[in-house]
């Protein structure tokens, strides 16, 4: 049976601390847009205090969980952890998350503040403003074992820093980010940092989805379509006229209706 809570109880917080890996769930405002869920693996995250939550956010070939935090008016975040060994849990924590980004004033004080590690390939802490937390059986959860965490991962991008700081410019991660984490699969920004080299360096996104549902233009451009242009034109004709009625002298209104000649001597 579920049991929910307001905050994270003190009595979840070991459980939750000792796991291997975490899911997240966020999706697009848009009706159309892509729900996405993500596997995080590795202990890179932790509980500030019972109102917030943390994890890393490794740099990969996807931005969603990002572009839907960083998306005006969203921030809808579920983190979830489960049990593969020992008695059956799961723990779902649900939030208003905030991306702080690497490099940036926010990153570099919550990281010093909370002491926290970050490796070669961070992209970015995500912070979970914790409003529900609810914890269920899991009866349904297979056992799995844990043999290690992969390493393939951390390897790669410790080798790339190693290259660009040889001197190798085209190994920053800057350029790495603006070609895979520019945009969602949706079209949406996704790391501002990466979005912002990649308009600067004219750098095309990485192509994420393909057939009808991919998007037929970023949606950082905002496009009018065939509608909105005609009600915009209406509404200017509709304005254009009222203003001239306004302006114009009664005398003038009272001839063109009785269909009389205009005089000279009246000017506008």
């Amino acid at each position: 049976m579920g049991v929910f809570y307001e905050t994270i109880p003190e009595s979840l917080r070991p459980w939750i601390l000792d796991q291997k890996m975490l899911w997240v769930g966020s999706a697009p405002l848009s009706g159309d847009g892509h729900i996405n869920v993500s596997p995080k693996g590795g202990q890179y995250f932790g509980i500030v205090d019972e109102r917030t939550f943390w994890f890393m956010d490794l740099t990969g070939s996807g931005v969603e969980t990002t572009s839907h935090l960083h998306e005006p008016g969203n921030g809808r975040i579920c983190v979830m952890f489960m049990a593969f060994d020992g008695p059956p849990k799961i723990i779902r924590i649900w939030g208003q998350g905030t991306v702080l980004e690497h490099s940036s004033p926010a990153f570099d004080r919550f990281v010093a503040k909370e002491n926290v590690k970050t490796i070669p390939g961070t992209r970015s802490v995500i912070v979970v403003d914790v409003h529900q937390v609810a914890s269920s059986c899991g009866f349904s959860v297979p056992f799995y074992e844990f043999r290690g965490y992969r390493s393939t991962l951390n390897d790669f991008f410790e080798k790339k820093e190693r290259a660009y700081r040889g001197g190798k410019e085209e190994e920053s991660m800057d350029k790495y980010w603006a070609y895979k984490s520019q945009l969602s699969i949706d079209g949406l920004p996704g790391m501002k940092r990466g979005f912002k080299y990649a308009q600067k360096y004219s750098i095309a996104p990485l192509k994420k989805m393909v057939g009808p549902y991919a998007p037929k233009a970023p949606r950082t451009l905002r496009t009018t379509s065939p509608v909105e242009i005609a009600l915009v034109a209406v509404l200017s004709l509709i304005i254009g006229a009222v203003l001239a009625i306004s302006f114009v002298p009664p005398e003038i209104v009272r001839m063109v209706q009785n269909k009389e000649g205009l005089p000279g001597s009246i000017r506008f």
